[in-house]
């Protein structure tokens, strides 16, 4: 009987089941996505009775088509998208509203009341974060004034709130366990990142009831013991939870300060490991990687809306391409000469600029700018994205920057990872393994059973690096263009 770990990586698209082996590796993988519900405002929602369906049906199918034996699982690692947020009935487990997703601005009015109010810098200096809808405190405060429901079961003393990672635990563990762990509770902005508690002013600025929220719990904690509803054989304890992004620079080994990694989603996140070390920002998120039963790790984080959504919106809205694939080819194709921007700021600006009002912007065309060339600038906006915020990790930190280790669907553009390279000037390593938050979330659970050890870790994150090769002035040529396109984008339309 082969001893394992089963890895959930519950994303924004979909849910992902991943069973690795004694020695780390990947045995095998199964995928159920689930629906979009985007409204005409563009607020985003998912059912989260369809998420938790789909997180039985596909550790369900990873175990039968893997043919394992199911009672060699010795344990489960949990992570999933952040920020998201949603309510539900302690009693019933029955949520009051569709989850709130991390890309939705709905709460975009709340936090312009706030800071008019003057809560701006006092959010930053607890939370590490700057005040944005893109974090799930105005969506909750959202919530609680616009259904009815949230309030009632408040008052009853029956009212839970909490991320993705806390709803899937209260579910599977049948309601007994309602906990997050320290990774997801710091980017809620309602944690306190130096007293390590849920605080008490930020949950009454916001008005959230601090008894609905979930015990905070070590990122290799105990979360109970679950059996997928019946799909597994008996229970199997759930021994680590992290938010995908803080999995994927687990996975990526990224375990010493200085260590930089993006992750290319829907969206990106850039991370820096600062180690014990908190160090603050006025430009990025002061946050926390994992906390461990022995210490906390703190990252500098800086977050993209749109990167791998970019690509989405060249094929789904402008039908430029058939699939994400055409890319690579397209972008080697174009007029190297030619100075097309697109800046993708369709929900405004995330990390270093935190600008909501921002709005997209193309500049920089002429009369022979064709299709190439804009899939080519869109594709560019991705990489000018991320070293922003690698140019501002440097800024903030004392720490030297010598590798970006990169993960996600984009890094298998070749053309794409090339000029990243060739933007922030530094080496880029690629890793090998493509569902680096599974992997993060699997190493961890595994070494809190003690299946496996640090240094397996580092084996299963192989990587191959692509050096820079543009010259400093054409570098810096590029960058500039790009930032006289960023600040195009505080244009404002007629009303």
């Amino acid at each position: 009987m082969e001893e394992c770990i089963l890895s959930v990586d519950q994303s924004t698209q979909g849910t992902k089941a991943l069973l690795f082996g004694r020695e780390g590796e990947l045995l095998v993988r199964r995928d159920i996505p689930h629906r979009q519900h985007v409204d005409k405002q563009g607020w985003v929602e998912h059912d989260p009775e369809e998420i938790y369906a789909n997180v039985l049906e596909v550790a369900g199918n990873v175990v039968r088509e893997s043919g394992i034996d199911a009672a060699g699982i010795r344990a489960v690692g949990l992570t999933n998208q952040r920020e998201t947020a949603l309510a539900w009935d302690r009693e019933t487990g029955r949520p009051i509203y569709n989850a709130i997703v991390w890309q939705c601005a709905r709460g975009e009015a709340i936090c312009a009341e706030l800071m008019e109010q003057g809560y701006a810098e006092q959010a930053r200096a607890v939370t590490g974060l700057t005040l944005s809808p893109y974090f799930s405190a105005s969506k909750l405060a959202w919530l609680m004034r616009n259904v009815p429901e949230a309030k009632r079961l408040a008052g009853e003393g029956r009212l839970c709130i909490g991320t993705i990672d806390t709803w899937l635990v209260f579910r599977l563990t049948g309601g007994r366990e309602f906990r997050t762990d320290f990774s997801n509770a710091a980017r809620t902005q309602l944690f306190n990142i130096h007293t390590l508690e849920w605080d008490a002013h930020a949950c009454e600025v916001f008005g959230i009831p601090m008894e609905a929220l979930p015990e905070l719990t070590a990122s290799d904690g105990d979360f109970g013991s679950t059996d997928f509803g019946g799909q597994l054989p008996e229970r199997v304890p759930i021994r680590a939870v992290m938010g995908d992004s803080n999995a994927a620079l687990f996975g990526q080994g990224c375990t010493e300060p200085g260590m930089v990694k993006a992750t290319y989603g829907t969206g990106s996140s850039v991370m820096m490991n600062t180690g014990s070390k908190l160090v603050e920002s006025k430009k990025l998120a002061t946050s926390i990687a994992w906390g461990n039963r022995e210490n906390i790790t703190y990252v500098l984080e800086g977050n993209i809306n749109y990167s791998g959504a970019v690509i989405t919106w060249l094929k789904d809205d402008m039908l430029m391409i058939g699939s994400p694939q055409e890319t690579d080819q397209l972008a080697r194709t174009a007029n190297p000469a030619d100075t097309t921007y697109l800046v993708p700021a369709f929900s405004g600006l995330g990390a270093p600029y935190w600008d909501p009002e921002a709005h997209a912007v193309a500049c920089g065309m002429s009369r022979t700018t064709g299709r190439a060339e804009f899939v080519k600038a869109a594709l560019e906006s991705i990489a000018y994205q991320v070293a922003d915020v690698v140019t501002a990790m440097q800024q903030d930190s004392s720490l030297g920057i010598e590798e970006l280790r990169t993960d996600g669907g984009a890094t298998g553009n070749e053309y794409l990872m090339q000029f990243q390279s060739d933007i922030i000037g530094r080496r880029v390593a690629i890793s090998a393994t493509a569902e680096l938050s599974a992997l993060g979330a699997a190493h961890m659970a595994g070494e809190a059973i003690g299946l496996y050890d640090r240094m397996m870790l580092a084996a299963a994150s192989n990587k191959r690096t692509l050096e820079p090769q543009m010259s400093a002035a054409e570098r810096d040529m590029k960058y500039s263009g790009w930032h006289q396109a960023v600040r195009r984008t505080l244009w404002t339309p007629p009303k």
